[in-house]
């Protein structure tokens, strides 16, 4: 069937003549598509986009601003009945929810989907077609047909907001990224050892202490002994306000947003703060270099219990996520160990050793966050001591966590760094690249990740979808924010949406439609695969 798919999208497109015609190319690959070479759609001032349904305005509003950008005149949005010369944008819920049709002729365009979420990826559809086809004067776009849908629900981008702070519009910069490619999910990763990124009303200390650390380590944190004696992180975390700020920004880009709330580990920040919280119950702070500390939550004490649970109950009342990811990765046993608090908990609980412990305090933030009417994401560590059947599994380390989680039967999403992490060198000429923290991630790599591979029919329902993770170490800038993500992100959302009918040549012939939107919206990106070809 992949092959069938494959082949005679190829012959369509190579049946057809002229320049528009041949340039035309969607990142993430469509399921379908045909051009032709009957009358063409001059696009062309005034031009309306006509909705059929008033709860279609919002997008519509947002795409005519996108459509700006590349023809230099804004078309009207109305609600109304379709007509010629427009672009007509209706629902036809036969369709699934992100599914959609891109309908050309030389009299109208229509867009089609099973919900707005779908009408909206086939706006991102067109305007990628419309940068393909843009130049001086009119704009003629080629008789074609799209039918779309993507083959993965999960998939999402991760932006580690801990280590170097990004603002409210930077994010939302982030968001527009992310909804250009037809990703569906923000992972916010909001709390950390280097800095508590989120206002709590019931801690305080977390944004008055937990947010500055005193200094920053200058080069890599294995290497280097030098610091630059500047605080940072003053101020810098995020309101309720600006979270639904936020919030609403990606709603009406058809974004859903998932706040990660670290635990038990990589609480310097909450432990400054709230000293009472560890197992030394003193002699914490914000930490100013990067890596995996002793210093954890004390899973013994009770307090800590209350405390996670008054801090996710706001994330909970202020995010309408299905899912709360409560992180769980790189947790050392060493503190509990030591700690005749947590050794006490192990003997009570009839636990057999720490790494049990770690499960049994998993477990218990589950029940918590189950009991809310929400379910948890944790990082693979989660499945050390045992986990619950409904916990879903985020695998990191490598594809075999997943592979493991997925025999079992939990839910999983595929991360695998050495495919996914973002914050990993996309050059082997790293002398000539942004500072990163080392590894080496091209597109292509990202391209050919199987997130299937070694698992039986079965199993491959336990996978949700793919991401990638943004940390942000050595990534003190928006443009460099962007340097990190681009193009690779669209490598890794053609994996999620395109999955059934990947080709790493013709995605780089296409790669040249989002390049030319990457340039008009002033994206900084890497540039490698374009000088290549």
């Amino acid at each position: 069937m992949k092959k069938n798919i494959l082949t005679t999208a190829a012959v369509l497109l190579a049946a057809v003549g002229g320049t528009a015609a041949k340039q035309i190319g969607v990142v993430p690959r469509p399921l379908f598509m045909e051009v032709s070479d009957s009358e063409e759609f001059r696009l062309s001032e005034p031009l309306a986009l006509r909705v059929a349904v008033s709860e279609l305005l919002p997008a519509a509003r947002i795409f005519a601003g996108q459509l700006e950008r590349i023809v230099s005149f804004e078309p009207d949005v109305v609600c109304g009945k379709p007509k010629k010369g427009a672009v007509n944008i209706a629902l036809d819920r036969k369709l699934a929810a992100e599914e959609y049709r891109v309908e050309v002729s030389g009299q109208r365009i229509d867009l089609t989907a099973g919900s707005p979420r779908g009408a909206f990826h086939a706006m991102q559809t067109l305007r990628q077609i419309v940068a393909c086809c843009a130049g001086e004067g009119e704009t003629a776009i080629p008789a074609l047909r799209i039918e779309d849908k993507p083959f993965f629900a999960y998939r999402g981008m991760m932006l580690d907001v801990c280590r170097h702070f990004r603002t409210v519009e930077e994010v939302k910069r982030y968001i527009d990224i992310l909804s250009l490619h037809k990703v569906n999910t923000f992972h916010w990763h909001l709390t950390d050892d280097q800095g508590w990124r989120l206002a709590i009303d019931r801690y305080p200390r977390l944004t008055e202490i937990g947010t500055v650390r005193a200094q920053t380590v200058v080069g890599h944190a294995r290497t280097s002994k030098e610091y630059d004696g500047k605080p940072y992180g003053k101020g810098m975390f995020y309101t309720a306000d600006d979270v639904r700020e936020v919030l609403r920004y990606a709603a009406d880009r058809y974004i859903d947003v998932i706040p990660e709330i670290e635990m038990p580990g990589h609480a310097l920040a909450a432990l400054a703060a709230y000293p009472g919280l560890g197992c030394r119950g003193e002699g914490y702070a914000v930490s100013p270099t990067w890596g995996v500390f002793d210093d954890v939550f004390c899973a013994g004490n009770d307090r800590v219990f209350e405390f996670m649970e008054g801090v996710l109950d706001e994330v909970i009342a202020l995010f309408p996520s299905e899912y709360i990811h409560i992180g769980g990765d790189e947790c050392p046993k060493t503190r509990w160990k030591e700690c005749p608090v947590c050794q006490k908990r192990i003997a009570e609980e009839g636990l057999e050793d720490e790494h049990e412990l770690q499960s049994y305090f998993m477990k218990r933030i589950e029940r918590f966050v189950n009991s809310r009417g929400r379910r948890i994401i944790g990082w693979e560590e989660i499945l050390e001591g045992g986990i619950s059947p409904t916990a879903t599994v985020m695998s990191w380390k490598s594809p075999q966590a997943g592979i493991e989680a997925a025999k079992r039967g939990n839910k999983v999403i595929m991360v695998p760094s050495k495919f996914s992490y973002f914050d990993y060198y996309q050059s082997q000429d790293t002398e000539r690249e942004p500072f990163a923290i080392g590894g080496y991630v091209p597109v292509s790599k990202v391209y050919g990740y199987d997130p299937y591979d070694q698992l039986d029919a079965g199993e491959r329902k336990a996978i949700l979808g793919v991401q990638a993770n943004l940390w942000t170490e050595y990534i003190s800038s928006m443009p460099h924010v962007e340097y990190m993500v681009l193009p690779r992100m669209a490598a890794m959302a053609e994996n999620g949406w395109s999955y059934d009918r990947k080709d790493y040549d013709d995605f780089v012939r296409r790669m040249q439609s989002l390049r030319r939107i990457y340039d008009l919206c002033g994206f900084n990106y890497a540039k490698h695969i374009f000088i290549q070809n």
